[in-house]
């Protein structure tokens, strides 16, 4: 049976999806697992088409302590070398008699204490171009480390929803029929509320011999709730009106799909509105499953414990 033969006809069409139509130009998925485009931009200098300070905020935190250590450590090594280039005797307090290598450490951490703007008074610059040259070092230090206080609290600040989503889309019992389940839960101490939830289905088609991409939406069970603290399953049912409905395992392990989902809810620590997303290919979708219960009450009876190593675990179940 075709494809567009499984699509229900009462299916709801999503032309506001911003993703083109031209299946025969798309190449993998729509959306990236972490939520950004999987698109590759080319055609322009490297320079002009990224943006340094979105890509220093965005990056994982060991990255961005690793490109500030390497920045300090290699600049600080440039300065050193013109230093010895130079000549250490336009360095007091360097002894001549020690070993290259000595002179070259000295000069390193004379010029690590002039850019930092220590200035233990050890070593000090003789003559003009050395004291310039220290100087200009200085202000660099002085630019640098505005930059970098700068960037540090732009990671800090910036809204970020700290949800997880489980790593598989189910295929599992619902009411008397089926539900394409999805389950995300908050992981830090946050307090979201107003948290709406939007579900896409994108898929390539053929169409009158075209190769084309087709949106659904796919209506959810609850699109919003009034307050997210602990696990929430997004739960599309799998009725007559669905683009779903006529599909099988086999279906989900033989054709190409993609399930796009928005998350936006209010972060009342950033006291903003926070936005998430991530999708889903067929690939990603188990067909016959339901998540395992990821909270439960204390033995007290006195707070309910979340259980966020449960986030991804779900048991095998028939289908009717």
């Amino acid at each position: 049976m075709a494809l567009l033969d499984r699509i229900n006809l009462k299916s709801k069409a999503d032309i506001n999806t911003g993703f083109g139509t031209n299946a025969s130009s798309y190449g993998g998925r729509f959306i990236n697992k972490n939520g950004t485009a999987n698109i590759e931009k080319n055609g322009m200098p490297i320079l002009h088409r990224i943006s340094w300070y979105h890509t220093m905020i965005d990056m994982p935190g060991w990255k961005f302590i690793l490109v500030i250590l390497s920045f300090y450590i290699g600049i600080n090594l440039v300065f050193a070398a013109i230093y010895y280039g130079i000549g250490i005797e336009h360095l007091d307090g360097i002894s001549l008699s020690d070993s290259k290598w000595e002179q070259f450490g000295k000069a390193y951490f004379f010029s690590a204490q002039t850019f930092t703007t220590v200035g233990y008074g050890h070593i000090s610059p003789v003559g003009f171009l050395t004291s310039a040259l220290s100087a200009a070092e200085a202000l660099i230090g002085l630019l640098s480390f505005a930059i970098a206080t700068g960037l540090f609290f732009g990671r800090f600040s910036k809204p970020t929803a700290f949800l997880k989503f489980s790593h598989h889309a189910l295929i599992a019992p619902y009411r008397e029929g089926k539900g394409l389940m999805i389950r995300l839960t908050p992981f830090k101490n946050t307090n979201f509320t107003d948290a709406e939830a939007k579900m896409t289905l994108g898929m390539n088609v053929e169409e009158k011999g075209t190769l084309i991409n087709k949106f659904y939406t796919l209506d959810l069970e609850l699109q919003k709730i009034n307050a997210l603290s602990l696990s929430w399953t997004l739960v599309h049912p799998i009725t007559e009106e669905s683009p779903l409905f006529n599909f099988t395992a086999e279906d989900f392990a033989n054709m190409h799909g993609e399930i796009l989902v928005y998350i936006k809810t209010f972060d009342d620590m950033f006291s903003n509105t926070v936005a998430i997303r991530t999708s889903y290919t067929f690939e990603e979708v188990v067909y016959g499953a339901k998540f395992v219960p990821m909270y439960s009450r204390s033995n007290d009876n006195s707070k309910t414990i979340l259980y966020l190593d449960k986030l991804n675990s779900f048991e095998k179940v028939v289908l009717k």
